[in-house]
């Protein structure tokens, strides 16, 4: 009951600050809880509204085009009051040039100033009051060590000599079971191979959460597959960075004493990562601080209007590396990813590499595809080439779908299946439809972690036709592993963070980025020849089942333990 209540109390201050801080994203909010049967209702009737009600229903719909160009012509001689209250909606749906154009037509005050500043904080042009970025991390106590600490071919080696038990908690954003991503599940497989090696972890989510995401559970701590997750819950939601960090220390390290671990393991992002090291330094404890994305890189590839140069995007480079050089171990999931970190200043040898990886089931064949392809109103004999992914626009689905659309143009019975979610689906099926690819393109949205090697069997080609941006560059997908453990060949974008996977000659093929004809090439080349597609897949499920297994990646991770505080299974 308690926890009930504390959860109840959460959840209410942080709706609260929301509304207060910005009440015009509160209908947009209302709208996403809402049955699809009652929200589709409830948008229609705002639809047939005045003009602010209008661009609600446009923006919730996903027709942004539509929706700013609503708020444009409302403003157009209007008072001063509905440019604001335009405005206001233009930031509720993210859209910081449309606010910046309606609040330059407002006169100087208060209400314009404001307007401003909240666009500059959401574009990135500024931020928000925190932790300083500048600020040192000050790194665990026991570093005076680290020095003799060397990474060689997977294991650390060096440091103090304590025979000590076997428990481990993992600092992360968010985790099963109410969340289910690629994040998640490497948390979650991590995890339950280090409990299958002897060890015994414990997880732990950032504060607020499941709570934070619209999940109302309030239990403190769950249990899935036989690891325990703990949720840090507070009373109230906390007012900023720097007082979540204080709520953090307080609930992590109320749980740490609890559970007395020997290593803390942190993921992306830096919030984890200075937790992880406030409490490290506080209890003597080594630091593993493991890199999974440079968010800042992903941040600036969704919206080309950002820059380098942005405070958001200087702020949080800043912090990451900070908490690379405070962490006593850096773990990341490719070279293209070690060699970034390697040139903030960390040393190569405190830099491990634990790559994506899969389940030894997934290693099995897959099974019969045929009931996905019947489902879709897919022909047996049609080629499908797609993927399993999160909709964002640097996945370069698009390219996917024009090079689809070629292949049906030299009369090829082709297809694309998009089995996901994201922000950009909206916009992909408009894009789908404008190619005229009606019944060939086929999106599932979001399916269970069960459901996906059902929809790989439905494939012929594993798709990864990611942009030339530089997150794509250096960041190496989980996805594609999974696809290849399954014995699909994979047709990826020619960057060097897909080249680790798909070398040539290797389990699939490369293509240059962007060039959906080179694409259409490649993939019509393999759609009339299943021999060739048997032989990539073949090679993509040995170079898996090779090194790229959770339970080869437990290993790694426990002789990174052991060697820098003589841990042993428990």
């Amino acid at each position: 009951m308690l926890h009930t209540l504390r959860a109840a109390s959460y959840a209410a201050t942080l709706a609260w600050r929301h509304l207060r801080e910005e009440p015009a994203r509160a209908p947009l909010l209302a709208l996403r809880v809402l049955p699809s049967p009652l929200r589709r209702a409830v948008r229609g009737a705002a639809a047939r509204g005045g003009p602010l009600g209008r661009a609600y229903a446009r923006a919730d719909a996903g027709d942004a085009a539509g929706a700013a160009r609503t708020a444009r012509r409302a403003c157009a001689g209007a008072p001063p009051r509905t440019a604001a209250r335009m405005a206001a909606f233009a930031l509720a749906v993210r859209d910081t040039a449309l606010a910046d154009e309606l609040a330059a037509a407002l006169p100087p005050g208060r209400r314009r100033a404001s307007l401003e500043r909240r666009s500059a904080l959401l574009s990135g042009r500024a931020v928000a009051a925190g932790p300083s970025a500048s600020e040192p991390v000050r790194p665990p106590s026991l570093t005076v060590a680290r020095g003799r600490r060397t990474v060689r071919d997977g294991a650390v080696n060096g440091g103090r000599s304590a025979q000590i038990g076997g428990r481990v908690l993992h600092l992360v954003t968010n985790a099963l079971p109410h969340t289910n991503a690629g994040y998640t599940q490497r948390t979650h497989r991590i995890a339950v191979a280090q409990r299958g090696a002897g060890w015994e972890p414990h997880v732990a989510t950032r504060v607020g959460h499941p709570v934070s995401a619209g999940v109302p559970d309030a239990r403190p701590r769950v249990l899935v597959d036989g690891v325990a997750y703990h949720r840090l819950v507070p009373w109230r939601a906390p007012a900023g960075a720097g007082a979540e960090l204080r709520a953090g220390v307080r609930l992590a390290g109320a749980l740490a004493d609890r559970l007395d671990p020997q290593v803390l393991h942190a993921a992306s992002n830096h919030r984890n990562g200075r937790l992880a090291l406030e409490l490290g330094r506080a209890r003597g404890l080594p630091v593993v601080y493991e890199v999974r994305g440079f968010l800042e890189e992903s941040w600036l590839s969704r919206d080309p209007s950002r820059s380098p140069a942005d405070a958001f995007y200087q702020a949080e480079r800043a912090q990451e590396t900070a908490c690379m050089l405070g962490a006593d171990l850096v773990v990341t999931l490719g070279a293209a990813m070690r060699a970034d970190i390697a040139a903030r200043g960390v040393p190569e040898e405190r830099i491990l590499v634990v790559p994506n990886a899969v389940d030894e089931a997934f290693l099995e064949p897959l099974p019969d595809g045929a009931p996905v392809r019947r489902g879709l109103g897919i022909a047996p004999d049609a080629f499908v080439a797609g993927t399993t992914t999160s909709c964002y626009g640097y996945e370069g689905l698009d390219t996917l779908l024009e090079a689809v659309a070629v292949l049906r143009g030299r009369g090829t019975d082709a297809h694309a299946l998009i089995v996901g979610d994201g922000p950009e689906l909206p916009a992909l099926r408009r894009r789908a439809a404008e190619a005229g690819l009606e019944g060939a393109a086929h999106f599932t949205g979001r399916v269970g972690a069960d459901r996906v090697r059902a929809h790989h069997a439905a494939l012929d080609v594993f798709a990864v036709p990611r942009r030339d941006e530089r997150v794509c560059r250096l960041v190496t997908p989980l996805k594609p592993v999974e696809a290849m453990a399954g014995g699909l060949p994979v047709v990826a974008s020619d960057l060097p963070a897909l080249r680790e996977l798909v070398e040539p000659g290797g389990a699939g093929a490369l293509v240059p980025p962007e060039d959906a004809g080179a694409l259409a090439d490649l993939l019509g080349a393999l759609a009339g020849d299943a021999g060739e597609r048997a032989r990539l897949g073949a090679r993509a499920r040995a170079a898996v089942g090779r090194d790229r297994t959770w339970a080869a990646a437990a290993e790694r991770y426990s002789t990174a333990y052991r060697s820098f505080t003589d841990l042993r299974p428990v």
